[in-house]
């Protein structure tokens, strides 16, 4: 019979990993977590005035931290191209990586085939719908979108 498989210190057995886990956050940590927190009031003011219809992109990481992208379009490109509507120059961008799409009051991202791709929190997409807060990262850079107050006002209304 062979031996038991003794688990790595850190690493869990399948059945360990199926243990259901409840984090609690105190009100003080959950505010930490909403989709302005570490904002600055520069950038606080520029997406409360945020016209219905339109967006904000700030660079959170990578070349140029605190640059802002008014999405405001009905199609907007970012890429290394000098004629992207958001130019992100660096080589881990494509000339045109990704576009943003506005339909209506919602935006997403598609990646148009980058060589190192986009990613929406985290994970590689191909085409996604945006929400508040979320990550986009195209190369280096990692913006995070903040949607009009006004339409997030609508929504939470309807």
């Amino acid at each position: 019979m062979p031996d038991p498989v003794v688990p790595q210190p850190g690493r869990r057995t399948p059945e360990q990993r199926l243990v259901d886990t409840t984090l609690t956050f105190s009100m003080e940590n959950a505010a930490a977590l909403t989709p302005e927190a570490g904002v600055s009031a520069e950038e606080r003011d520029a997406i409360s005035a945020l016209p219905s219809g339109s967006a904000l992109l700030v660079v959170r990481r990578g070349p140029n931290v605190g640059a802002r992208f008014l999405l405001d379009s009905d199609v907007t490109t970012a890429g290394r191209h000098p004629d992207a509507d958001i130019f992100l120059d660096d080589v881990t961008v494509s000339r045109k990586h990704a576009d943003f799409i506005r339909r209506g009051t919602s935006f997403s991202v598609q990646d148009l085939g980058s060589l190192n791709g986009t990613y929406f929190d985290g994970v590689r997409i191909d085409e996604a719908l945006l929400v508040d807060g979320s990550e986009v990262q195209v190369g280096k850079f990692r913006l995070t979108f903040y949607a009009s107050r006004v339409d997030l006002a609508r929504l939470a209304n309807a």
